[in-house]
């Protein structure tokens, strides 16, 4: 990177933290009137955003991006200045008896960190750079952003629009490469906020940990669907064809593998491969479905399928329209069920993202509850079924950043659950009240009585009878 950009970027780290030092204490009308512009930014924005990301997929559904990056990204801001004066309110703390009845007074304040980095992914390029900013400008915080290169078309609207709607003491947005990537990952951010692979994420959290800068980390890894027997198969297929279909499987939240019961496996792959059918009769010209993003990944997870098969793999490839796919260049791939998939398979130890599925069984249920937390704690955890005791047994006995149950992903749409992951899958969270604290700082006040409590509790010294009966009491 060119040492005039890496100026660039601590130029304006240093020009939004002064700025924020100077401004304190801001009055919650400035953060909300923030919010308000971000939300008229994505909002009034929505349709070049919405081209501009289907440019850089090669294809990508006008009205799923709506939905998943422009409406879901304002519903996220409209529930910030929703909810925003009741997160920052002080939280009153007991103190210590008989403190209280001497006038003493504790409280935690929730105040603003300072300047925040955001550095965001291609696969949900407005929502997952727009959604955590709500929150970070409800804290208080300023923002600097940095797009993924994949999607180029995408982040050089995000920083025009930026430019436009924000000055850059406020929200910033830097474009680039890898180079430019790692150099925002090593500034001195108050707080960075990173989402992508979970190899990346361990690069950005070394490069965090130079400046001791805390992080939230949205990472991913194999979300496993565990299919109950009393599960309704067909059902439950529809909602995991549409959760592994949409965005092409490019999305940390989607199904990675299935756990089926070894006698209704057949059964469970039929009713993913009719849901297929009934969303997306065709692939290659259906405008509802997906590209995947550039050659590189298409090239990875081609051969993914061709290390499956190679070491004794199924493969069922679901082409509704029975469509040649070799003679395009298009990047659309038809979904890819794996039957007897083994754990050397590059498709059982990668996070697959993209539209391929293996499928695994079990006889008893505990045999997949083992197998689940036998590997890394996923983001996301998915069971079918109506028996409530298999359900919980389920929740009980597992450990992922989140769960929906009889469905995939929607426990991310909902604004009052926190969204985040747990160990190599993530760590933080941010959406609802978690995400405002974690991009506050949780500030300890206390307020002393008028009266020598150090003298009366006996901790001054010199040491005496006084001191042993204060220890004596604090012990029992």
């Amino acid at each position: 990177m060119a040492d005039n950009n890496r100026a660039e970027l601590e130029r304006i780290l240093e020009l939004q933290r002064t700025t924020f030092t100077s401004k304190r204490p801001e009055p919650m009308h400035m953060r909300k009137d923030r919010i308000k512009r971000a939300i008229a930014l994505v909002r009034d924005n929505g349709d070049s955003f919405a081209k501009a990301m289907s440019a850089d997929f090669g294809n990508r559904a006008f009205m799923q991006s709506m939905i998943t990056d422009i409406a879901a990204t304002v519903a996220a801001g409209n529930d910030a200045l929703k909810h925003m004066d009741e997160w920052a309110k002080p939280d009153k703390r007991k103190v210590k008896f008989p403190l209280g009845l001497m006038g003493a007074k504790a409280e935690v304040r929730y105040e603003p960190k300072g300047v925040v980095g955001i550095l965001s992914p291609w696969n949900f390029p407005v929502n997952l750079a727009f959604a955590p900013l709500m929150q970070i400008l409800a804290a208080g915080n300023r923002a600097m952003i940095k797009p993924s290169e994949f999607t180029e078309r995408t982040s050089l609207l995000m920083s025009e629009l930026v430019a436009e709607y924000f000055t850059p003491d406020e929200v910033a947005v830097f474009t680039g490469g890898p180079e430019v990537a790692a150099a925002f990952s090593s500034l001195p951010f108050d707080h960075l906020v990173f989402t992508g692979s979970t190899a990346t994420g361990r690069k950005v959290m070394e490069a965090a940990a130079a400046n001791l800068v805390p992080v939230t980390l949205e990472l991913g890894g194999k979300s496993p669907v565990i299919m109950g027997r009393s599960a309704d198969l067909e059902k439950a297929g529809e909602r995991i064809a549409l959760g592994k279909m949409m965005n092409a499987g490019q999305i940390c939240l989607a199904p990675d593998y299935m756990y089926v019961p070894e006698d209704k496996e057949e059964e469970a792959i039929n009713g993913v491969t009719q849901g297929v059918a009934s969303m997306y009769p065709t692939l290659l010209h259906n405008d509802d479905y997906a590209s995947v993003v550039t050659d590189e990944h298409f090239d990875r997870l081609q051969n993914m399928v061709s290390d499956a098969r190679d070491k004794g793999a199924d493969i069922i490839e679901v082409n509704p329209g029975n469509e040649d796919f070799s003679t395009t260049n298009s990047r659309k791939m038809p979904l890819t069920i794996l039957r007897n998939v083994t754990d050397d398979m590059q498709a059982m130890q990668e996070e697959i993202f993209g539209p391929v599925l293996p499928v695994k069984t079990y006889k008893n249920l505990e045999t997949a509850i083992d197998y689940v937390n036998a590997n890394d704690r996923p983001l996301a955890l998915y069971y079918f079924g109506q028996d409530k005791g298999e359900q919980e047994q389920v929740l009980s006995k597992t450990i992922s950043g989140g769960v929906t149950t009889n469905d995939v992903i929607f426990h991310v749409s909902m604004d009052d659950l926190p969204f985040g992951g747990v160990g190599p899958s993530g760590m933080g969270s941010y959406h609802a009240v978690e995400g405002f604290r974690e991009f506050s700082h949780a500030r300890a006040v206390y307020h002393q009585t008028k009266v020598d409590v150090a003298k009366l509790g006996g901790f001054k010294p010199p040491y005496g009878d006084a001191a042993k009966k204060a220890i004596k009491a604090m012990m029992k």
